[in-house]
């Protein structure tokens, strides 16, 4: 059962394609990401998903960010825990109702879909192989509380950030390495002169690294 919208680009492949499903950002949708399908190789499956939190007056949410004068800004993490299953189980749904390779799923977020990429990997390891980090960081209040370095000896991760990106502190994506580095995961971090964005050449660096990796 799968309780998430999508679009989706079919592969060229027949049989055992490389799925890629990507997860937006807070207050967009699942078209914004999907404008990066038409450049990516063919013989990938592409899926992007929606998030289940309606906004308004439009947009999506995977969970909750509160803006509070006491409290400051802090996000909904049982949400978005709840998000991080539903996006490990609408894998399962894609590797069993398209002709895909489970041992091949890469996760593209960017933003929230990002953060709760990282958690996706780092919670169900044994879903995914790839993950393109882009504009995000990790929580790890929505992490096992045991990490196990066994578990994600099989991950890779591109990981980006703007320099000047004035929504998620490039200071708190700098954490990033240091934290992969200490399980040993494989990964790339790279920043770019932008703000919350995706720069051209940050696209074509991710593009040329998928293509290594999938």
């Amino acid at each position: 059962m799968n309780n998430l919208f999508y679009v989706k680009r079919p592969s060229s492949l027949k049989s055992k394609a490389p799925l890629l499903i990507m997860c937006h950002g807070y207050g967009s949708d699942e078209n914004d990401l999907f404008s990066f399908a038409q450049e990516l190789p063919e013989e990938v499956f592409i899926i992007s998903l929606r998030a289940p939190y309606r906004m308004q007056p439009f947009g999506n949410a995977w969970y909750a960010i509160n803006f509070d004068a006491e409290k400051g800004k802090w996000s909904n993490n049982e949400q978005a825990k709840e998000s991080v299953k539903l996006i490990a189980e609408f894998i399962d749904y894609a590797c069993t109702n398209y002709s895909v390779d489970s041992n091949n799923v890469t996760l593209l977020g960017f933003s929230q879909g990002t953060i709760l990429s990282y958690a996706v990997a780092l919670n169900y390891p044994n879903k995914v192989k790839n993950i393109v980090a882009l504009s995000g960081y990790i929580n790890e209040d929505i992490l096992p509380k045991d990490l196990n370095k066994e578990d994600y000896k099989h991950l890779n991760f591109f990981c980006s950030h703007g320099t000047v990106d004035q929504v998620i502190p490039v200071d708190w994506a700098r954490k990033t390495p240091r934290f992969l580095k200490a399980l040993d995961i494989n990964h790339i971090y790279s920043e770019y002169p932008v703000g919350h964005g995706v720069a051209p050449q940050n696209f074509y660096d991710f593009k040329s690294w998928l293509e290594k990796y999938i």
